[in-house]
């Protein structure tokens, strides 16, 4: 069952957090997770979103993310 959609608004904190299928692992070493954290990095540029904090798991992640903007979903 999906997650049902978060309510946006400017200046809000969200905890995003993604888990991998059947907890299979989602990065295959640490280069992999050098390059989610690039892209993240870019996302948070292109969208004015500030991340507080990460955590990087085996199988799943932990964001704190601050929006400039209302575009979370985006």
């Amino acid at each position: 069952m999906a997650r049902p959609l978060r309510i946006e608004f400017p200046g809000a904190l969200y905890h995003v957090t993604s888990r991998g299928n059947a907890q299979e692992n989602i990065y295959s070493d640490d280069k992999d997770r050098s390059a989610y954290l690039l892209l993240l990095n870019k996302v948070c540029q292109r969208y004015y979103w500030y991340c507080h904090v990460y955590c990087l798991m085996d199988n799943y992640y932990h964001l704190l993310i601050e929006t400039g903007d209302a575009n979370l979903s985006k």
